[in-house]
């Protein structure tokens, strides 16, 4: 019987995996094995499958029989390859263990340093290194990070005992204390965790390494990992590797430091090596943002200002050699890497490798420059970006003609402009972000258990920490804006403020963050919109080019039209009309139709509507320049339209001419228990049809107007919620009537598919109808029996239980209105070939919905305008995929 494999060794310029095992292996692991099969200088180790995990959580937490074997094995290989011995008194061999899952989860899982170290182990370190202080400082440091990982301790015991002993002897830096001062800070260490446990710290080594492969392991469970997978659609079933892998020391002395590196600007996309690294230091102090890091070359330290000496002048061959392994890694992947290393004596270690999170601009710039330096192909390029990262892009930054009072300024470490209310809490930033309130989350340094709230917030500022500090790395990859390191700010968390040479910014006042330019201003400063890069423009021309879906907008302002076209929207794919009557100058005419007792007085009301109704179509028309206009009449039920204050009762009455009891009385008479199941959408054509005659005579008039002036026209009119052929078919008689009363022959006459009698009996409906648009807000909700403004209340549970993996009305649930959508495709077509399909909901500007929509074979989606560059892309990806995956099945044939 073959035993299966759990444990994959690494190391010594060989390895059992490699790259394309990241789902094994997880993107760490993967990583390393690639790293040694490459030659590059990788401390051995062995990464423990994600399938043990995926075992731990089906078995009770529990592991393989045959795992530990396996494990034992792969560190015997590790002992021979560094020659030191796992707890040996006098040659400790030490390791880390660190979480990789298959994708990148910056910070949100657990690591342990340093393991292996006991009150015997430290004295064989301390004879072995010939450095009393590093060793006491390791064992320390080992202590406080296996405590609060493994032991499930809080973090600031420890900061505290350190903290008394620096004001005790006077020290400013933890740098200052000595062996001896960490000798007594160590037996502190025990005492507190031995009072927390019950029972001394652990001295068993393998005690240690089973703890913390455990705790790596239920880390993947852990809130902050579940939090970030949610927001990053993971799934919670990948699960996570455990890498074990032989310590190098960035902390033996100033000939050894520690850094994190990109082979490319994450925020820019400049070819330029980036980084920042620690002297004397291990590599949680440069993540963790403990201590202000160096910069790696000498034009990044000119350019951020800095007076510290960087790598590339302190350590210049180390230097040249990892920019060699910077060079050859980006060659090997094709893309930007995110390096880990330690410089231990002068010798350069390898840590990790991983494609790097960048921002949405940079992202653009570093594919558009790639396919120029003929690195990858056009489809490749389009293939990388993230369509919903563009957002990003699309959104204003801070105008500089504004005044602006910049109290501090600190590292610019995720781009774009932010302003709202002063917050110092994760919490407290979610819960008023819920509650509607825009705010700036400021924190000393932020940590994975602030995830939810730097989601919630518009921006991030802290105190401590660089340009690859926690905060910085999520915040780029979150979109948020963000300026790190901010040292002359004082947060004083107890008193809910912030301080810099003498102005006090207290929580709830307002200030705008630049994240481009580090800068922290005080109160709301004006933005303007974003002028695109050429990148921008030249990689749409790309997608543009793969993708055979279109992409209109939803729109109904002139505004919304002119910025749709901006983004290259190719008409509009739903004009709800109903949002034309609430501007002021119509609202009063609007309720005058409504508490009219009869027809002659609704056609009374509506003739004052009519020619405003021409106009806006005329504009739209316009902006459109011959694209395609689908117009939906009015949807809504018309209590929405009722005033509900006394003041504005009595002034629809006044206009009205009639009582203000009168206008009481027939709010109360439209009152619906549920409207959105009410008098709504073709209901109203066909109880009123005087209103769609309205407005389906003023789009006629309007596309007349500009065959006057030349310009074709072809409205497409939309009638809402149908469920019957019979709806249809009597208010498509009323348009046709009315077209051939004004003259307009080129037109189309459709429905939208939003209940899933539609879908059903689409083959008939089909008969009638000239296209169908998936209105699939509303087929979600009818489809689930989920009212979408109630949902939210309860969701969050169903997400916990494993209901739902996504909100369905952000993504579309493809399994089961997906599969309405289809349905009603293929029953539609199979009665009338050429029926235009389209959708019109929300999930038409999400990535994931949009490529079912292409599967699915619709003509094409309708977004808001600021999401049509994303469901450009999202579409030129669909396509790709679609044809890579013909290629696949011809290949394998």
């Amino acid at each position: 019987m073959t035993t299966q494999k759990w444990v994959y060794s690494f190391g010594n310029g060989k390895a059992e995996g490699k790259a394309e095992m990241r789902n094994l292996l997880g993107g760490k692991g993967a990583g390393l094995a690639e790293m040694s099969n490459l030659g590059l200088p990788v401390p051995p180790g062995f990464s423990i499958t994600t399938e043990v995990c995926t075992y731990y959580y089906a078995h009770k937490n529990t592991y393989p029989a045959d795992l530990a074997l396996q494990a034992q094995a792969g560190l015997a290989q590790v002992e021979q390859i560094v020659g030191c011995k796992f707890g040996d008194a006098k040659n400790p061999l030490l390791v880390s263990v660190r979480s990789g899952a298959r994708a990148s989860m910056p910070g949100m899982m657990d690591t342990v340093l340093n393991l292996g170290l006991n009150k015997e182990t430290v004295e064989g370190l301390k004879a072995q290194s010939g450095n009393p202080r590093f060793a006491y400082d390791s064992y320390r440091r080992f202590i406080q990070m296996y405590s609060c990982v493994v032991l499930d301790m809080e973090h600031h015991i420890f900061e505290d005992i350190i903290d008394d002993v620096k004001r005790d002897k006077k020290y400013t830096q933890d740098t200052q204390l000595t062996a001896e001062d960490w000798q007594d800070v160590i037996e502190s260490y025990l005492k507190a965790v031995e009072k927390h446990l019950g029972k001394p710290f652990p001295q068993d080594v393998n005690e240690q390494l089973w703890g913390a492969i455990g705790a790596v392991f239920g880390s993947w469970m852990n809130t902050r990992a579940m939090t970030y997978r949610k927001l990053n659609d993971i799934p919670h079933d990948w699960g996570t590797a455990v890498n074990v892998q032989a310590m190098v020391f960035g902390n033996r002395g100033d000939d050894c430091c520690t850094g994190v590196a990109f082979t490319r600007n994450p925020s820019t996309g400049e070819n330029a090596f980036y980084g920042e690294y620690l002297v004397n230091a291990q590599g949680e102090d440069v993540v963790a943002g403990i201590r202000t890091p160096q910069e790696l070359t000498i034009k990044s330290k000119n350019e951020q200002g800095s007076k510290l000496p960087a790598m590339e002048e302190t350590m210049p061959q180390v230097f040249a050699q990892l920019n060699e392994v910077r060079l050859k890694l980006e060659k090997h992947y094709r893309d930007m890497q995110d390096i880990e290393f330690t410089v231990q004596q002068g010798k350069l270690y390898m840590l990790q490798t991983r494609t790097g999170k960048r921002t949405a601009a940079a992202a653009l710039k570093i594919a558009v420059d790639m396919v120029a330096e003929g690195v990858i192909d056009k489809a490749e390029a389009v293939k990388r970006i993230d369509p919903k990262s563009l957002d990003q892009l699309l959104h204003p930054t801070l105008d500089p003609k504004a005044k602006k009072q910049v109290i501090v300024k600190g590292l610019p470490a995720s781009p774009g402009a932010a302003s709202g209310k002063v917050v110092f809490s994760a919490d407290e930033a979610e819960s008023m972000t819920a509650a509607g309130q825009k705010v700036i989350l400021c924190r000393i340094e932020t940590s994975p258990e602030d995830i939810h709230g730097m989601h919630a917030a518009r921006g991030i500022v802290t105190s401590r920490g660089g340009m690859t500090s926690h905060a910085a790395v999520v915040a780029r990859g979150m979109g948020r804006s963000c300026v790190a390191g901010a040292g002359d700010l004082h947060m004083d968390y107890a008193a809910k403020s912030m301080s810099v040479k003498g102005t006090t910014v207290k929580a709830g006042d307002i200030i705008t963050i630049d994240g481009s330019t580090g800068e922290v201003m005080l109160g709301e400063i004006p933005t303007v919109q974003p002028e695109l890069s050429g990148d921008f423009e030249k990689l749409m021309g790309w997608a543009d080019s793969f993708r055979r879906l279109g992409v209109r907008a939803n729109a109904e302002t002139p505004l919304d039209a002119r910025t749709a076209r901006k983004f290259g929207a190719e008409g509009i794919g739903l004009c709800r009309t109903e949002h034309m009557f609430f501007d002021t100058d119509r609202i009063t005419s609007m309720r005058e139709m409504i508490i009219a007792d009869d027809v002659q007085g609704r056609k009374a009301a509506l003739a004052k509507l009519e020619p405003m109704q021409k106009k806006d179509f005329i504009d739209l028309f316009t902006i459109m320049e011959g694209l395609p206009v689908t117009i939906r009449l009015l949807d809504p039920p018309l209590h929405e339209f009722l005033p509900q204050k006394d003041a504005e009762i009595e002034a629809v009455a006044k206009a009205a001419g009639v009582s203000a009891d009168k206008v009481r009385k027939r709010i109360s008479a439209l009152h619906e228990s549920n409207p959105m199941l009410g008098h709504r959408g073709c209901r109203l054509g066909i109880s009123y049809p005087e209103i769609y005659e309205m407005q389906v005579r003023a789009i006629f008039a309007a596309a007349a107007d500009m065959a006057k002036q030349g310009k074709k026209v072809i409205p497409e009119i939309m009638i809402p919620l149908i469920a019957t052929k019979k709806e249809l078919d009597i208010l498509k008689a009323m348009t046709d009537r009315v077209a051939s009363e004004s003259g307009v022959k080129d037109y189309l006459v459709g429905t939208m598919i939003e209940l899933p009698r539609a879908a059903l009996r689409a083959g008939e409906i089909a008969e009638s109808a000239q296209f169908f648009s998936f209105g699939t807000n509303d087929l979600t909700q009818t489809t689930f029996g989920l009212s979408r403004d109630d949902a939210a209340t309860f969701l969050p549970d169903y997400y916990a239980a494993g209901v739902f993996e996504h909100d369905p009305f952000a993504s579309l649930d493809q399994e089961g209105v997906g599969e309405l959508v289809k349905i009603a495709c293929e029953r539609g077509r199979a009665t009338r070939k050429d029926l235009k399909l389209g959708i019109c909901g929300e999930h038409g500007g999400d990535s994931n919905s949009v490529k079912f929509f292409h599967r699915a074979g619709l003509d094409y989606v309708s977004c808001s305008p600021y999401r049509v560059p994303i469901a450009r892309l999202a579409a030129a990806q669909a396509a790709i995929e679609g044809q890579s995956d013909i290629d696949a099945r011809r290949n394998a044939a």
